[in-house]
């Protein structure tokens, strides 16, 4: 025990203990947790900033260009250093020829989604690393990677499938989803005075329909899939299609309305002349219905009345020249009750009743022809009695009702032995529906009368 305690001395002698040492470290104080901007404040070189502003310019586009447009559009809401690093990285050249592909012509379903979508990518990243930047500005930086496209703008690309205008009406969708009116209405502006498009339509409305074709197919493609198509809500295509018309006199905003919307031949062209000569199935003038009824639904816009609406049928059932009448009764029966007894009314009300009278018959007929329920078109005579105050008004108005049934079935029997062996077969068919349509029509007209004095 004497040899082991002196041998102790010994390593002490040599060996301090830590209580007797002068070189002895003290003993590290308690840690105390602190937060993140704490740390950034006492260690100014280990913020993330810092760290991105000490990398070389070529290591950091190495450490960006691994991430996707989806990745990247993220990362750029994380600072406002990253965002200006972002802003930076997507206006050189080298991204721009990479990301900003002009595969337009692709005829495989799948490529085309995944072009459209690519943009729709393309909108949200441009959307958020340019949060910072004033609205005009913002359009001006963006517009200006994207208008040099050629399939992006008019008079460009002359491919009839091209998905240019699909492609950019994506990122105008993403870019200004969310955004209210009046900052819409400045991108409207904006869009105007970068494409030109006001000139452009102002020639288009002011020429004979038709003549001007090529530039008619145009503007329909570039406003339908650019500002209209791409919304699926019904308040934001409105938007869209009332800052189209509202420029432009009634006359003007109905040949627009058919430009935009009216039925299309096989080679691509508006059909006018098959509105004036020949009945279109309802399937021609489906958008042309959903598009009034888009304008008739918000009657509360500024400058907006129901009388501007019927105007505007009234301008439009008469270009290039009026309408066949089946065609209008097929609009009419697709713009649905409301909007259809609201144009019959006014006409009733100033006094044209043959020419309501003949309306009513070829709306029978297109329900007999298109499947509806007679019993639509027997309340629609009901309502439209309701706008005469007196009986012998009712009775001047039905009666002029059955005189055009009459004039009608001769018509289309003098049609039908007239001898036009191209014709001959389906003026006798439509002949049979309108006497089928009438029969109907009549049953449920006094079956509902015969109801009502039992009453």
């Amino acid at each position: 025990m004497v040899k082991v305690k002196k041998a102790t001395r010994n390593v002490e002698r040599y060996w301090p203990s830590h209580k007797s040492s002068p070189y002895t470290r003290p003993p590290a104080p308690a840690t105390r947790m602190q937060t993140r901007s704490q740390l950034r404040n006492r260690d100014p070189g280990g913020s993330a900033e810092n760290f991105f502003h000490r990398l070389p310019s070529e290591v950091l586009d190495m450490i960006l260009g691994k991430l996707s447009v989806l990745e990247l559009s993220v990362f750029s809401m994380t600072s406002k250093d990253v965002t200006h690093f972002v802003v930076d990285y997507v206006s050189t050249q080298k991204w721009r020829n990479r990301m900003i592909i002009q595969s337009f012509h692709c005829t495989c379903f799948q490529e085309q989604q995944a072009t459209i979508t690519h943009y729709r990518a393309l909108g949200l990243l441009f959307k958020r690393c340019t949060l910072l930047l004033p609205t005009k500005e913002r359009l001006k930086f963006i517009f200006s990677r994207f208008l040099q496209i050629p399939c992006f703008m008019l008079e460009h690309c002359f491919v009839q499938d091209c998905l240019g205008f699909a492609s950019f009406g994506g990122i105008l969708q993403t870019l200004i989803a969310g955004w209210d009116e009046l900052e819409c209405h400045r991108v409207f502006l904006f869009l105007c005075d970068a494409t030109n498009i006001l000139p452009k339509m102002e020639a288009v409305v002011s020429s004979k329909p038709g003549v001007p074709c090529f530039q008619e197919i145009e503007i329909r493609l570039f406003c339908r899939r650019v500002l209209l198509d791409p919304w699926s809500n019904r308040l934001e295509c409105q938007f869209w299609l009332i800052e189209l018309l509202k420029p432009w006199p009634m006359v003007s905003q109905a040949h627009l309305l058919l430009i935009l919307y009216g039925p299309l031949l096989p080679e691509g062209t508006v059909g006018w002349q098959e509105l004036v000569e020949r009945a279109l199935p309802h399937g021609s003038l489906w958008d042309l219905a959903r598009a009034l009824l888009l304008l008739f639904s918000k009657l509360e816009v500024k400058g907006w009345m129901a009388d501007s609406i019927l105007a505007i049928l009234e301008e439009l059932t008469a270009i290039p020249q009026p309408w066949h009448v089946e065609n209008v009764a097929r609009l009419l029966v697709l713009c649905g009750s409301h909007l259809c007894y609201t144009f019959l009314a006014s006409k009733a009300l100033n006094g044209r009743l043959v020419e309501v009278s003949k309306l009513i018959v070829y709306i029978i007929l297109v329900c007999e022809k298109d499947g509806y329920h007679m019993n639509w078109a027997v309340r629609l005579v009901q309502q439209v009695c309701k706008v005469f105050s007196s009986d012998p008004e009712k009775f001047l108005f039905l009666q002029n009702l059955e005189n055009m049934f009459a004039e009608t079935t001769r018509e289309f029997f003098e049609l039908s032995v007239g001898g036009n062996v191209v014709d001959d077969r389906e003026i006798f068919q439509t002949l049979c529906i309108l006497l089928d349509s009438s029969a109907r029509f009549h049953a449920k007209f006094l079956y509902m009368f015969l109801q009502k004095n039992e009453m």
